[in-house]
């Protein structure tokens, strides 16, 4: 700022401090760029299970919906989801083969969910969780059971420097 314009005041509108985004931060309204294409965020999820938090935030690219997820565990752990149109009943099974890959049951539980933005509707309600690997660990299935409602969603690990993040608001 000049000594001119700290004497007479400035005309020029004072901008909020927007503050830096990371995978942990990451709110609905920002704009992230992953594979050479640009995504809105325009919603997210937030689990709590007993403590233990991750989130995915719902991706709008121009032909396409996509998913981040984000968890800390022992370290920082994303990955990109897309539905599957996997159609299964109770009870699941430890083991699924979809596309010729077999993956294999490694976690489940209960979690609250919180959201946001075009998931908002699933704010306070509660979700069972069902996280299957392939034998490489490179590729995910995610089954999620909102009520009596199974979605399924395929994946694999992306690691950050995939992404850049650009935020549209504070």
């Amino acid at each position: 700022m000049s000594f001119l314009s700290k004497l007479f005041g400035s005309k020029e509108p004072q901008r909020p401090d927007v503050k830096e985004r990371t995978v942990m931060n990451i709110k609905t309204g920002d704009f992230i760029t992953y594979d050479l294409e640009d995504f809105e965020v325009v919603g997210k999820l937030s689990f709590n299970d007993h403590g233990f938090k991750w989130f995915a935030y719902q991706l709008q690219g121009n032909n396409k919906v996509i998913w981040l997820s984000v968890e800390m565990d022992d370290e920082l752990e994303l990955g990109i989801y897309v539905k599957s149109k996997l159609k299964l009943q109770e009870p699941l099974p430890k083991k699924i083969e979809l596309d010729g890959v077999t993956y294999f049951q490694d976690e489940y539980g209960t979690a609250i969910v919180k959201g946001e933005g075009r998931s908002q509707n699933v704010d306070g309600a509660q979700c069972r969780y069902f996280s299957y690997f392939d034998e490489e660990d490179e590729k995910a299935l995610s089954l999620e059971i909102w009520g009596n409602e199974i979605e399924a969603s395929t994946g694999y690990y992306i690691e950050e420097y995939e992404l850049k993040i650009i935020a549209g608001s504070n």
